[in-house]
């Protein structure tokens, strides 16, 4: 499968089809500075969530982090020409009730919420048990009729979450800079190995899509 089939494929997994030469287009044209870039879906409290989600989901290290391939830009991107009008009102109110979950958490606007406060109310989202993630995930899929008030601002906020999750890893790693030059990258693929050890990758990591 080569790399343009296999984005084709993860933005119907999306829920939606996205012509491959547009997401090449999104990727390409992220390339502004992660603090002077100016959003065209997310408002600037909306940008500053973003901005320090990805960048706990995927943070720099040894390889670049999700801020280096300008992952929030591309998210933005995504919401403002892609997605439906019903997510990106999912997307804002979800935004908004997890501006409310810190502020009431820490007592100070989200905008101005540190990267620490943001990983310790993450953390008291999806640290949790495997019973509780089955319910949440069940919730997601109920017709909204069908839940309680609680419930209903609970799968808001765990859409929104869950949202910027998948984006931040499909943004990641479809960059160019993963692609070719942390994943394994073959510009002119060759046969296909359907199963090969481990210890036969390069750098033991998956090749690039």
């Amino acid at each position: 499968m080569n790399r343009r089939t296999a984005i084709k494929n993860l933005t119907m997994s999306l829920g939606y089809t996205v012509a491959a030469p547009t997401i090449f287009n999104m990727l390409s044209s992220c390339t502004a500075e992660v603090n002077t870039w100016s959003p065209l879906f997310l408002s600037s409290e909306e940008k500053h969530i973003v901005t320090l989600l990805v960048d706990i989901i995927l943070p720099a290290s040894d390889t670049p982090g999700a801020l280096d391939v300008n992952v929030p830009q591309f998210l933005d991107m995504m919401y403002y020409d892609i997605e439906k009008k019903e997510n990106q009102d999912l997307f804002k109110k979800g935004a908004s009730i997890f501006s409310e979950k810190l502020k009431n958490q820490f007592g100070s606007d989200v905008a101005k919420g540190s990267k620490e406060q943001f990983e310790t109310l993450l953390g008291f989202y999806f640290d949790i048990s495997g019973k509780a993630t089955a319910t949440i995930f069940k919730e997601q899929r109920l017709p909204i009729e069908n839940l309680t008030d609680p419930q209903i601002e609970n799968r808001s906020l765990y859409k929104f979450l869950i949202s910027v999750r998948a984006y931040t890893l499909f943004g990641y790693f479809t960059s160019e800079k993963i692609g070719e030059e942390i994943l394994n990258y073959d510009p002119v693929p060759g046969i296909q190995i359907g199963c090969m050890s481990i210890e036969d990758v390069p750098n033991g990591r998956a090749w690039s899509l």
